[in-house]
């Protein structure tokens, strides 16, 4: 049986293949009874696409596996904190749950207190949480975000 260290890890394949395309690694895989029904990553930069998160790509394939928009019973797993936008699109799914790999301080809907996963004031609540491989979901962020800073950077000098 696949567990969410699993699916945490399926989501870093994904992460990784954004890099081929030069978006930003982030990745995500719908899970409905304990299966992985969905999968995506940012796709950004290859659709010339600014909602081509991989948590709305994910949602959207697992919607068309499933056949209805409904995605009750679903947990999203996601290397990356998700933002106002697909946390809205998480709401709006019905997605029991999201598990994500590491925070997002500067546009995260959970760390920056944006009410939409839990707010008694919508008609559903998604709840959340952080999941294993953290510091491998933080540092391919890293990692990536100092390779472009140092392509900026062509003096030589320290980003």
């Amino acid at each position: 049986m696949l567990t969410a260290l699993d699916f945490m890890q399926a989501a870093l394949d994904e992460a990784r293949l954004a890099l081929a395309h030069d978006d930003v690694p982030i990745g995500a895989v719908l899970v409905k009874d304990g299966m992985i029904i969905a999968r995506a990553h940012n796709q950004r930069e290859l659709d010339h696409n600014p909602v081509a998160h991989a948590e709305i790509l994910a949602l959207q394939r697992g919607g068309a596996a499933i056949g209805h928009w409904n995605l009750s019973g679903c947990i999203l797993y996601v290397t990356l904190e998700p933002c106002p936008m697909c946390a809205g699109a998480m709401l709006l799914s019905r997605l029991h749950s999201v598990v994500y790999g590491t925070k997002d301080e500067k546009g995260g809907a959970i760390s920056n207190e944006i009410p939409i996963l839990e707010n008694e004031k919508l008609n559903h609540r998604v709840q959340s949480s952080m999941g294993p491989l953290t510091d491998e979901c933080s540092q391919i962020l890293k990692e990536f975000f100092q390779r472009k800073r140092r392509e900026k950077n062509t003096s030589g000098k320290k980003a």
